[in-house]
């Protein structure tokens, strides 16, 4: 009986002492949030003349980044268009041209003869790069081979 006691004495501590500690991070929280609203600033963003008011982030109406960007390669490819096919052992790696993402393997582009930095990355944080150089009118095939960029196992001795 006195150890049952004793538990249920212990248990109502903890859970006074955890309610205090609650109760102190919450005013701590609120009075510190409470300070930093009014210091925060939103950016008002304007649509064809109606101001918009809400505070929250307004989804793209466009086309996604990567239609967009395979969109921009094949309007500046002009008359001396060169084609690029993109594969990637796996498949389905993202696919980075000079830094824009353009889709995901494989994949087939239009665009202007040149030099570009072509990076593919995997699901799995596997990683290649190569740069391409196109000749006027030229097709070109690139096809990498993922590989981890960080260790799986790690062992110490």
């Amino acid at each position: 009986m006195f150890i049952f006691s004793l538990l249920i004495l212990v248990g109502c501590a903890a859970a006074g002492a955890q309610a205090v500690a609650e109760a102190a991070a919450t005013s701590s929280v609120s009075s510190g949030a409470s300070a930093q609203a009014s210091t925060v600033v939103l950016p008002q963003k304007t649509t064809s003349g109606a101001q918009n008011t809400s505070p929250h982030l307004v989804a793209p109406s466009g086309p996604p980044a990567e239609v967009a960007n395979r969109q921009a390669l094949e309007q500046r490819a002009g008359k001396n268009a060169c084609k690029l096919l993109l594969r990637s052992t796996p498949t389905g790696a993202q696919v980075w041209i000079d830094g824009a993402f353009v889709g995901d393997t494989p994949l087939l582009l239009l665009v202007p003869p040149g030099k570009y930095q072509i990076q593919m990355k995997g699901q799995r944080l596997e990683y290649a790069k190569q740069v391409v150089s196109l000749l006027p009118r030229e097709t070109q095939e690139v096809a990498l081979t993922l590989a981890v960029r960080y260790p799986l196992r790690l062992t110490v001795h």
